[in-house]
């Protein structure tokens, strides 16, 4: 099973920048989709972005278009490793939340309807927690 540590939350005042990693070990083919999701106090948890390790395809949320990008520092999960980014621009108070990211192995569909539907994942880090304050 692939392990994963996210890092890099913190606190920042709104319209500045953070980047999170989540680093994985344990991949065992090339074929995944490592995601960021967040769980705000009192709502659901919910996709943010997502990216294909196959061939580096990208999946947003319309709440992180154009603010955040999700990048990858080992294309195919080489020696079994990956670690994945999300730069995060512009941040605003309601973008607090705890971040987790996730994967999914083989994943079975593309679209954001179901690489960024939490119920599809079932191998989780932990969370790092983001508090912008306004």
């Amino acid at each position: 099973e692939v392990q994963l540590q996210a890092s890099g939350g913190g606190s920042v005042q709104a319209g500045g920048s953070l980047r999170l990693s989540c680093a994985g070990a344990g991949f065992i083919s090339d074929d995944y989709a490592i995601s960021w999701f967040r769980q705000a106090p009192g709502k659901e948890r919910e996709g943010v972005s997502s990216i294909m390790t196959i061939d580096g395809s990208t999946y947003y949320a319309d709440s992180a278009k154009g603010r955040f990008t999700i990048s990858s520092n080992n294309a195919k999960n080489t020696d079994g490793k990956n670690t994945i980014y999300l730069l995060m621009n512009s941040l605003r108070p309601e973008d607090t939340a705890v971040y987790y990211c996730a994967v999914l192995r083989e994943p079975l569909y593309r679209g954001t309807y179901y690489l960024l539907d939490p119920s599809q994942y079932h191998n989780w880090g932990q969370g790092t927690l983001v508090t912008v304050s306004s």
